[in-house]
């Protein structure tokens, strides 16, 4: 096949046509990787914890370990001045948050204000988007439910160096995380009992939930995940005071999760006692209504009791709330203010569950 001068004139204005597009795709491509790039710095600039994000009593560090590096944030009330030593809240965020940045855990929870007037420490790990890329933390992930390896080994030695670091009391630090932050608070009661007094899990779910299949979820029961939470713990095991807070309207993670969570954390508990599931001799359950007021929700509040009298579960379900933390001063993409105040309930309940 042979190409005529008219072919070959063609096929130059054809290819002339063509180069402004080429430049135009050429400059879009710049453009949006620029934009990519630009973002991606704008939100770990975020993440860490800007001079305008800080107030009276925060200190950001970055905690080095075996597992690697875990930025964090403290908040230390006035009371920490030496002459005492303090209980630890971690707070965990959940996806799309940050620990002291944008949409933050700090600005939901309002940890601080409530630490300033009772005087115990919080601390603010945050996800960097290089492990996650919308800054979830990895509870699905196998990988990251073994102790000494991954997050909970860098949240487990960022408690460990905040005791140390501030002289805080060891036998109260506590857990809190928000849906992806619950799932790894859990994780953190399984595999760090030696390190975590309570765990607290606002729309979260039971350790191994990536086993139980949406679909039938039957065919996983809490049982089985449980078996895996004991063995976690090993020689360390204990029992771990548990809070639940659950949105009754909540269709990211739905109630049927909390109670898979109630009754797998039941059931390590069960298992630590003696090694045997299901032994209820002793054990009470209360539940109390409280109905709806002006502008809030009503919610049932639930309690497992052992015989000796110390909690196993306490849950709250939060009717017409979704997934959320709930509070009346949170300030965040995820908060309900017409929900109990979840800040207030975690403190109590940390507080009253020293490390026995």
């Amino acid at each position: 096949m042979s190409i005529t001068p008219a072919d070959e004139s063609a096929m130059n204005a054809d290819a002339d046509s063509r180069r402004p597009r080429r430049r135009w795709l050429g400059i879009v491509s710049s453009i949006f990787v620029t934009v990519v790039a630009v973002v991606s710095l704008g939100v770990a600039a975020l993440q860490l914890g800007l001079p305008w994000q800080m107030g009276a009593g925060d200190r950001n560090h970055v905690y080095q370990g075996p597992a690697g590096s875990q930025r964090y944030q403290v908040h230390l009330p006035p009371q920490q001045d030496g002459t005492a030593r303090l209980p630890v809240v971690m707070a965990i965020h959940g996806c799309a948050m940050t620990g002291y940045g944008w949409n933050s855990m700090k600005a939901t929870t309002q940890f601080n204000s409530l630490a300033d007037r009772e005087g115990f420490i919080v601390v603010y790990p945050t996800q960097l988007i290089s492990r996650n890329v919308i800054a979830c933390w990895n509870s699905a992930d196998p990988r990251q439910q073994q102790r000494h390896t991954g997050e909970p080994a860098l949240l487990a030695g960022v408690a460990r160096e905040v005791v140390e670091k501030y002289d805080a009391d060891p036998a109260q630090v506590h857990v809190a995380g928000a849906s992806s932050g619950a799932g790894t608070a859990v994780i953190l009661g399984a595999t760090y009992p030696d390190v975590f007094a309570t765990v607290t899990s606002v729309a979260g779910g039971e350790y191994g939930l990536d086993q139980v299949d949406p679909d039938d979820p039957d065919s996983t029961s809490p049982l089985d995940t449980a078996r895996q939470a004991w063995a976690q713990m090993g020689e360390r095991a204990r029992r771990v005071p548990l809070l639940i807070i659950q949105g009754e309207q909540d269709d990211v993670v739905p109630p049927l999760v909390a109670t898979r969570l109630a009754a797998h954390w039941t059931a390590v508990g069960d298992l630590i006692d003696d090694g045997q599931p299901n032994d209820s001799l002793g054990r009470t359950e209360e539940t109390t209504s409280v109905p709806a007021a002006a502008g809030r929700h009503a919610y049932t509040h639930t309690t497992i009791t052992a015989s000796d009298g110390s909690s196993i579960v306490e849950s709250y379900l939060v009717q017409g709330m979704g997934h959320a933390w709930p509070g009346p001063d949170g300030d965040g993409r995820y908060t309900d203010h017409a929900g109990p105040d979840a800040s207030e309930i975690v403190w109590r309940f940390a507080e009253r569950h020293p490390m026995r």
